[in-house]
């Protein structure tokens, strides 16, 4: 199942399909994705996959509105390798995991989305793309 889903609160793109403009928008999207599939019987899905893939897309739509200069296109996949999150935005800045000094203002916040990221996804890639950004996809397994 590979194909561009819509959300209620989105705006359209020039290839016409729609982005989320907030995580819960995407997160929504993921879930009925992965819905449906289960549903059909496709896919089986463990009770924790779930919540590893909105966390995943929360992260990864968080980074491209504070990081990346908004959200450029969105897609999310869902197989038998489980669901596949694609986020793109506006920076050709690489994610990086900056270390935390231990120190009493270590709650500050800001610096654990991307860890979390790649801990969660079985695999994670950053491609630049031909007219300036990033797509960052993860792929988070199911079972």
């Amino acid at each position: 199942m590979r194909e561009p889903h819509r959300t209620d609160s989105a705006t359209a793109t020039r290839d016409t399909r729609l982005v989320p403009c907030r995580p819960a928008d995407a997160r929504r999207t993921v879930r009925h994705a992965v819905a449906e599939r289960c549903r059909d019987g496709a896919v089986i899905c463990r009770g924790q996959a779930l919540d590893d893939a909105l966390l995943v897309t929360s992260e990864l739509t968080t980074n491209a509105i504070l990081h990346g200069g908004g959200i450029t296109a969105f897609d999310v996949a869902v197989d038998s390798g489980g669901v596949r999150v694609s986020v793109s935005d506006r920076s050709d800045d690489v994610p990086v995991a900056t270390a935390r000094p231990d120190e009493p203002d270590r709650c500050a916040a800001g610096g654990r989305g991307w860890p979390i990221v790649c801990r969660l996804a079985r695999d994670v890639r950053v491609a630049g793309l031909p007219c300036g950004g990033k797509c960052i996809t993860a792929v988070v397994p199911l079972h």
